[in-house]
């Protein structure tokens, strides 16, 4: 099969052909046929994550259809599927028995501590997985495995609030402006300065109000959700939140939060982290989906290309989502 494989952090993957992998008992073997590209793809390739397996094959957000499983697993053979983050946990620390497993210090991450979706083929624990029933095509559903999951995880720790704020409006917002506005939510959209193209995708998906990072919104807002990985918006979110508001860092890696008066976290404003996802969210958000429904923006990469589709995340030119599928010709 090929491969994309990264050898060393800051540098570019290279395409390889390897055997397919050994599937080990309780895991599925999985013909991949679509692999999102996600953030943290980009701060694993780039090395902002240390302690990642080398060489990897990353990619964490797969669609693809069972080849292999065990004699009783819950996934027949052609049934489509979905790879997430989140690979294992123990099962029994702290964290596993209080229904925290996205904390388990010994949790395995696909594309990270295993081989993930940048390949032909992938295996991964069945525990792990989901059943993808219709109606978005592969590659259409491949964005909702990290950005739709990670989006709807932050936007449950907004609580009730009404007003929302996303800093960064790429594939994570994209979905998680479609999820509020159908329970009612407003959306107040903030991008990069300049970016007139990313403002007005946010307002055809349903956003209240657009405009850059560096502005003040049209009033108050309740809760403010980060995934720009970017420090210096988190005090720029804490003064466009109302008394009692909350900032939700989305992100798995941000640079460094730059010192700020207390007064701007005074009266009971808060900042919370998101850390990885757990199946809870996964079963919730991907029977939501398809009932408000969810619509991905995509913009397709073959396989070969898994290093321009990175490079274009990175450099903040994708539209919504980049996803890699293997089946189509590289350039």
């Amino acid at each position: 099969m090929r491969a994309m494989v990264l050898h060393q952090a800051g540098q570019a993957l290279r395409e390889v052909h390897r055997d397919v992998p050994t599937r080990p008992p309780g895991h599925v073997l999985v013909r991949v046929a679509a692999c999102g590209v996600c953030r943290t793809d980009l701060h694993v390739v780039d090395g902002e994550l240390p302690g990642s397996r080398l060489p990897l094959v990353p990619g964490h957000e797969i669609v693809g259809y069972v080849v292999e499983s065990d004699a009783g697993s819950r996934f027949r053979r052609d049934q489509r599927v979905g790879i997430p983050w989140l690979g294992s946990t123990c099962g029994d620390c702290r964290y596993c028995r209080a229904g925290q497993e996205n904390l388990c210090e010994a949790a395995r991450f696909t594309g990270y501590d295993r081989d993930g979706g940048y390949a032909d083929y992938a295996i991964a624990d069945e525990r792990f997985c989901f059943p993808l029933p219709g109606p978005l095509d592969d590659a259409s559903a491949a964005p909702l495995l990290c950005a739709g999951l990670i989006g709807y995880r932050a936007l449950r720790k907004c609580g009730e609030a009404r007003t929302i704020g996303l800093y960064g409006f790429g594939a994570a917002a994209h979905i998680v402006t479609q999820v509020m506005a159908y329970e009612g939510r407003s959306t107040f959209a903030f991008t990069r300065p300049g970016d007139d193209a990313g403002q007005s995708f946010a307002r055809s998906l349903g956003a209240a109000w657009a405009g850059a990072s560096s502005e003040v919104p049209p009033e108050p807002l309740d809760a403010a959700i980060l995934f720009a990985p970017v420090g210096a918006l988190v005090p720029q979110a804490l003064r466009a939140v109302r008394p009692g508001g909350r900032v939700v860092c989305a992100g798995i890696h941000m640079s460094d939060i730059p010192a700020f008066p207390y007064e701007w976290l005074w009266r009971e404003r808060e900042i919370v982290s998101v850390a990885n996802l757990t199946r809870r969210d996964g079963e919730e958000f991907l029977g939501l989906a398809p009932r408000i429904p969810v619509r991905t923006t995509i913009e397709r990469f073959a396989l070969a290309d898994a290093n321009l589709a990175l490079d274009r995340l990175r450099r903040g030119a994708v539209t919504g989502a980049a996803v890699l599928v293997p089946e189509l010709s590289g350039s």
